[in-house]
């Protein structure tokens, strides 16, 4: 049971790391398959004219090992707040608080140049393909791992949303899916960027009201 701050087993610990890597990767890959498609077809073109192969797939490897090592950080995080027994049996922050302040981070996260950032590459495979290819085994893993970096990068503050609303809820896992696709795939999905990120502190305002006002 979350609540309690008993000591994690390794099989626990195991446990919650593999639930974080498989929700990652059913989450973001969707999002990566524009990459993905061009990486194909450009190391089609590539190997035809002799140069070495470059697997999409090592290159999808790669894009979820970045994802692996954020469900490692997450996996701690969830770790720590059990210990200090502020999850509930849903997997949510029990403290309105500590809540509250995740809804603000993400708001916030959501006008920072670095979001701007992350987002603008996310959204430009072509530009990523043109500055970055590297031809390979090896060449393939390293740019899905640039590139998870920077989808990384750009999701997090959202993903960290998972612990307001339970982190076992696949309602919310699909809904907030949905939403970081758009942001990168679809046609004008930047100007997302500030409705989302003003719903999410008007979010955390109305739980300030609701608990503290």
């Amino acid at each position: 049971m979350e609540m309690s701050n008993s000591p994690w087993s390794a099989a626990a610990f195991g446990g919650t790391f593999a639930m974080w890597t498989v929700m990652m990767a059913v989450m973001m890959m969707p999002s990566a398959l524009p990459f993905m498609r061009l990486v194909r077809a450009t190391n089609t073109r590539a190997v035809a004219a002799g140069a070495a192969d470059t697997p999409p797939a090592l290159f999808g490897a790669g894009y979820l090992l970045a994802w692996v090592v954020f469900s490692a950080l997450a996996t701690g995080l969830q770790g720590m707040l059990r210990s200090l027994a502020l999850l509930s049996p849903a997997l949510s922050v029990r403290d309105p608080r500590l809540g509250g302040a995740i809804l603000l981070l993400a708001g916030a996260y959501q006008f920072t140049p670095w979001k701007g950032a992350c987002l603008a590459h996310c959204r430009s495979p072509l530009s990523f393909i043109l500055l970055h290819w590297r031809e390979g085994k090896g060449g393939a893993v390293a740019m899905g791992l640039r590139h998870g970096i920077f989808c990384v990068g750009c999701c997090w503050a959202l993903m960290l949303l998972m612990f307001v609303v339970g982190t076992g809820s696949v309602g919310w896992m699909l809904a907030l899916a949905a939403v970081m696709a758009a942001e990168k795939n679809l046609r004008g999905g930047e100007r997302l960027r500030t409705p989302l990120g003003v719903g999410l502190l008007a979010w955390a305002a109305g739980v300030v009201l609701v608990h503290f006002g």
